[in-house]
């Protein structure tokens, strides 16, 4: 971060902040959504906090699974505060200013976040495999140490491999317009706004994809063609049941995270309008991390076992 904290300090270019224009082109609607996307906020901060304190708080709830979970819902909490209060101020005020520095360092939180999330989900569904395709041995490899050492590399490399990409974009230089019409500092608008050329960080967002993002992605896929197919082997309906339960939150949430990165970064934009794309962003940056704790709240009998303890 102090990388980070000088490089903003330095004129690197000719705009000193940006203007986010949010859903400016829905004027009429700003007091409903300001009013429905603080209501979300208020959930989505309350959910993913109880989900923590939960785990932390209740000894059957402390198992690899649930400490994962916890650092899930520790990762969309930093990506709402990141990006929630600037779209909120946006809807209140009609547009919202962002300082140059901001705008970067909100760029790198939301790279870093989505990062980590995507290795994470990937780290989730290696513990799913184990506990479903090698029961036996489950407890003697996934114990606490080996748990916390999967857990930080997420965290490790989702704050590090971004910011080679952030930095190179940071040196670019922003001439003339300062207008982002989106609700927070997202690469695409930035490098529209450059007069630099961007194409250097156009091939690092590629070859930082492959890691973070294609291959995680290929190996959730792997493991639960294993998970499904010891499943289909089981004799019994309950077993059956049984064992698809232990899985089917995590499932949820990587379809969700993963069906909006999708739609996002790997489908075409050509022709999309830039009210799909703000849309499609909602559903990564603020419906998501809301989802979350709710799906795991509804799917798992744990967790609403602790609830009713703590109620």
């Amino acid at each position: 971060m102090n990388s980070i904290k000088n490089m903003c300090g330095k004129n690197y270019t000719k705009v000193s902040e940006f203007v986010l224009l949010g859903f400016g082109n829905l004027h009429k609607l700003n007091v409903v959504l300001f009013i429905a996307f603080l209501i979300i906020f208020i959930f989505t901060i309350t959910g993913n906090l109880l989900i923590i304190v939960l785990v932390s708080i209740t000894p059957a709830l402390q198992t690899p699974m649930y400490y994962l979970l916890s650092h899930l819902s520790f990762s969309d909490l930093l990506m709402s505060t990141n990006i929630l209060p600037n779209m909120l101020g946006s809807l209140l005020l009609g547009e919202k200013r962002i300082t140059y520095c901001g705008c970067i360092t909100q760029l790198y939180f939301f790279c870093a976040t989505t990062i980590t999330e995507c290795l994470l989900l990937a780290v989730m569904s290696y513990d799913r495999y184990l506990a479903i395709c090698n029961p036996l041995r489950y407890h003697s490899i996934m114990n606490m140490m080996f748990c916390v050492n999967l857990s930080a590399w997420p965290w490790l490399l989702g704050f590090t491999l971004n910011l080679i990409g952030v930095l190179t974009l940071s040196n670019f230089d922003f001439c003339a317009d300062n207008v982002i019409d989106h609700f927070y500092c997202d690469l695409s608008p930035l490098q529209k706004l450059s007069c630099s050329d961007t194409s250097l960080v156009e091939l690092e967002a590629f070859v930082y994809s492959i890691p973070t993002f294609i291959f995680p992605c290929g190996f959730i896929m792997v493991t639960y063609i294993c998970i499904f197919h010891t499943i289909l082997s089981i004799l019994s309906t309950t077993g059956k049941q049984k064992a698809f339960s232990t899985c089917s939150s995590h499932l949820l949430v990587v379809g969700t995270f993963y069906g909006t990165l999708i739609a996002k970064y790997m489908i075409p934009s050509k022709g999309h309008s830039l009210l799909m794309n703000k849309i499609v962003s909602l559903l990564h940056t603020v419906f998501t991390p809301l989802f979350n704790p709710i799906i795991y709240s509804l799917k798992n009998q744990d967790i609403r076992t602790a609830l009713q303890k703590l109620s």
